[in-house]
């Protein structure tokens, strides 16, 4: 499932391409045919996520919620036009990696996720670029347009210029503006919206209500947005915390910890594109990194491995129907 610095950059690359433009809606596969009805021929307005949910805003007080889900992708086409500015972890501009590549060259790690802090150099070229957790990258679209609709495309919006199409979410629909106030209201903070620091403090006082384990409600969007499966088990190891201990339970000075490496971890993902959570590496081992997910986290995905602090075999155990993955030693 795509985490919190997914759909912040998919939400960015909506606002570059599609705000103040009127779009032309349309759902191919039929399934979102009478909201689509709705939203052809007006303008976008803005666009905006918290969280794993991304909120379009367009003329005539009507928005569009978009939960991706396991599943969901949005698939763009055509002039794809991606800000400059943004820096990577490291400092260094957003199109150019620590291989010392220029701005048009594709890079991609094993898993074939973009290395680049953003999907691609601005550009006036046709191209096809995939949004979801598994990344794609640029691949040449050709002078067809609009593209031809491949698959089960659920709704596919249009400007004269840039496509895009979603398949697969787990919600797509339409809503007033209080029905998405009341959506938000739901929802845990999000360090990239409102206040942080107000956030903190949403966030500390909620976990130390329950009893619950802090595994769970690390994952629990009610009580913090955007966190998912990776981010989750690495952000406990960061903190050397194990897994099932109570919230409530939980220091309060290590829940403002958690919540000061969300804050910094999420930046890193908006910036990179890459859910890098090692810290101070080498040059070397930071292209490694960039070109291999077994080199960028400390516990996920490393499930009887030893690990990498003290050697203690990594546990993988199922909690809340997801994979946790731990060191039983540093993190007791």
């Amino acid at each position: 499932m795509p985490e919190g610095h997914s759909v912040h950059r998919i939400a960015r690359q909506f606002a570059r391409n599609f705000t103040g433009k009127p779009v032309a809606a349309s759902s191919p596969q039929g399934r979102f045919a009478e909201g689509a009805a709705v939203l052809d021929g007006r303008e976008m307005l803005q666009a905006k996520a918290v969280g794993k949910q991304m909120f379009l805003e367009f003329d005539g007080d009507v928005w569009l919620r978009v939960h991706l889900g396991l599943y969901g992708a949005w698939d763009f086409a055509g002039e794809i036009l991606v800000d400059p500015t943004i820096a990577s972890a490291n400092g260094r501009m957003g199109q150019t990696n620590q291989r010392g590549t220029d701005l048009d060259e594709q890079i991609f790690d094993d898993a074939g996720e973009n290395s680049l802090s953003s999907i691609g150099a601005p550009r006036r070229s046709r191209v096809h670029v995939r949004m979801s957790e598994q990344t794609r990258g640029l691949v040449d679209e050709g002078e067809q347009w609009p593209p031809p609709v491949v698959g089960q495309v659920r709704l596919r919006l249009l400007t004269d210029i840039t496509c895009a199409d979603l398949r697969g979410p787990t919600a797509c629909v339409l809503q007033t503006p209080d029905e998405v106030l009341g959506t938000i209201a739901k929802l845990g903070p999000d360090p990239l919206v409102g206040d942080p620091a107000e956030g903190e403090e949403r966030f500390v006082a909620a976990v130390r209500r329950k009893a619950t384990p802090i595994a769970l409600l690390l994952m629990d969007q009610a009580v913090v947005s955007g966190i998912g499966n990776v981010y989750r088990a690495e952000m406990l190891f960061r903190a050397r915390l194990n897994p099932h201990t109570p919230g409530r339970d939980v220091p309060e000075e290590v829940l403002r910890e958690l919540w000061h490496d969300w804050v910094r971890l999420l930046a890193i993902g908006v910036e990179t594109g890459q859910m890098m959570t090692m810290d101070d590496l080498d040059p070397e081992a930071y292209r490694a990194a960039m070109a291999s997910r077994d080199d960028r986290h400390w516990v996920y995905h490393r499930a009887g491995l030893p690990c990498r602090v003290c050697g203690t075999e990594i546990a993988l155990e199922e909690i809340g129907a997801r994979k946790l993955y731990w060191c039983p030693s540093c993190q007791r």
